[in-house]
């Protein structure tokens, strides 16, 4: 009887086998629904043709390079295998090298993929550049239009959705001409319906989605977010994103919410919260995070965030753990540099560089939030008393501040272990303690328990205020000469003053009472440069030989 089961489950795996993964072509100058789409040479005609077939392990969908479809693409339930994905590309055709265009015309989504498993996009231009809405249109804040949207709705195991060398722009929901009102910036992610570039959501009770990415893809002219991964606390696990630019966006570069095990890697973030198009939302960092945990973002270039409130180059929403910001650039951001708020636990700013970071000024153009250079919040949500941060890690960063740009710092008192060494503060001017600005308002004073604040270089002696709780124990002061003060790359901030800065740091200690540190340990083995680190550390995000 054993035998005779081996036998009949190895006939089965060999009939299973023997199903051969088809190429279906698309094609809008040669093609015909009507056609089998299996060969280059009889090509399907529209999108609805593959919105209609049944997709199995290593199918691929080739839309023809150099041409423009219509309508949404559907995935839905389609599940390839782990090294037999469902793939959608493009073709050669008529020795084109462009992308094949995919536009939602009047569809609210170029690519949707939903419920679907082992499934690889890449080599596709997408846009929505058709409005579905007018200026009398009522809209509801549900409504959201994507270049391409990855939904979860059942609670269910959904894996390995891959997104790669695409380029995503020009998704409006609205006509041109449409205008936001101020009230819509000072939400936290607005009350309307937006554009977005790349959104991938999974909103269930249980259900779970492992295993994504997005790689190489180009993402600009949204009204909202560029790339914007949400789910329930951890309802979405082990996510890389890398190599990406985006730009233009009229919200926030990047966001992620409810996510487990981050890698967010050599992507370029540009003028986030742009206000170039009046349908844009008008505000962003570049990058955030809320209920995260085990983040490490690196390597990354955040730039020009605009925004009355937050549009920091990277901050750190409230509900996260172990987040790690390290050797990354951030120039320009009218927010600030480091943003850390409440209920966060053991997250850090590491061997970064900050350039003229924090320049805007409450109560000008509408800002609500002074422009923070560092700010330690305590706030988790209107609604809930202050809390936290939470051992706070703040070490070995380079911060320059032009002249004409007031630096300005505010740490809550309810923030309870906090560690600042190492860093070099370059500010041509004082700085200045400032409040909050959260909507349940902060006091800051008080004593902040388990304190380690020590070892790092002031240009000046005012480049801390003195009236705030927390004070340098032990503080440098000095010019580190940088190579090139205002430059925007990384070897502009390498100090020439070796004397001062060279082995001058401590190594790093958990934080009093701290038993956990970070996940992937205190100490670095090497700068932002890539240099080694000494071990004896130098002083900044540079390392001297």
């Amino acid at each position: 009887m054993k035998s005779r089961f081996l036998f009949c489950l190895l006939i089965a795996s060999s009939l299973l086998g023997s199903v051969k993964a088809a190429n279906y072509y698309i094609n809008t100058s040669i093609g015909n629904n009507t056609n089998k789409g299996t060969s280059a040479k009889q090509p399907w005609k529209t999108v609805e043709a593959i919105n209609v077939a049944l997709l199995k392990p290593g199918d691929s969908v080739l839309f023809a390079n150099g041409q423009k479809f219509t309508g949404q693409l559907s995935l839905l339930n389609a599940t390839g295998a782990d090294k037999h994905p469902i793939v959608i590309t493009g073709y050669p055709y008529l020795g084109s090298v462009q992308k094949p265009v995919l536009d939602a015309g009047n569809d609210f989504n170029a690519i949707l993929i939903q419920n679907s498993s082992f499934i690889e996009v890449k080599g596709l231009e997408i846009t929505a550049v058709i409005p579905i809405r007018d200026q009398n249109s009522v809209v509801k804040k549900e409504e959201m239009r994507c270049g391409i949207l990855v939904q979860v709705t059942s609670d269910a195991l959904f894996q390995n959705i891959r997104v790669q060398d695409v380029l995503v722009h020009d998704v409006y929901l609205m006509r041109q001409g449409f205008t936001r009102s101020a009230a819509e910036t000072k939400s936290a992610n607005g009350t309307q319906g937006y554009g977005w570039g790349i959104r991938f959501i999974n909103n269930t009770k249980a259900g779970l989605l492992k295993h994504i990415e997005v790689l190489k893809a180009e993402v600009y002219n949204v009204c909202h977010t560029g790339v914007k991964i949400t789910a329930r606390t951890e309802g979405i696990q082990d996510m890389t994103i890398a190599y990406c630019k985006v730009h233009q966006t009229g919200g926030p570069g990047m966001q992620f919410s409810g996510v487990v095990n981050g890698h967010i890697h050599h992507n370029q973030i540009d003028h986030s919260g742009s206000t170039a198009d009046s349908r844009n939302w008008g505000r962003g960092s570049g990058l955030w995070t809320w209920s995260c945990s085990s983040i490490l973002i690196e390597n990354n270039r955040f730039e020009n965030a605009n925004g009355p409130g937050d549009s920091a180059g990277i901050h750190i929403d409230y509900n996260c753990n172990d987040v790690v910001v390290q050797y990354n650039l951030s120039a320009n951001n009218a927010g600030g540099f480091c943003e850390i708020l409440g209920n966060n636990y053991n997250c850090a700013y590491r061997y970064n560089i900050s350039v003229n970071d924090g320049f805007r000024e409450k109560g000008v153009n509408g800002a609500f939030q002074e422009g923070k250079i560092f700010w330690l919040s305590g706030y988790q949500g209107d609604q809930k008393p202050k809390a936290g941060p939470y051992n706070s890690y703040f070490y070995n960063n380079s911060i320059y501040v032009a002249k004409g740009i007031t630096p300005k710092i505010a740490v809550s008192s309810s923030s309870d272990g906090v560690l600042i060494a190492n860093n070099i503060f370059y500010f041509e001017g004082g700085a200045l303690s400032v409040a909050g600005d959260q909507k349940a308002k902060e006091v800051d004073q008080g004593t902040i328990p388990h304190v380690l604040f020590r070892n790092n270089l002031f240009l000046r002696p005012d480049n801390w205020p003195s009236d705030l709780v927390i004070q340098d124990t032990a503080p440098l002061t000095g010019d580190p000469l940088f190579t090139k003060k205002g430059g925007v790359r990384l070897a502009d901030y390498t100090p020439l003053a070796k004397q001062i800065v060279f082995k001058k740091g401590i190594r790093i200690p958990l934080i009093p009472n701290d038993t956990i540190g970070l996940r992937i340990g205190l100490k670095v083995t090497r700068d932002i440069l890539g240099n080694p680190v000494n071990e004896q550390p130098g002083l900044g995000a540079i390392e001297l030989r």
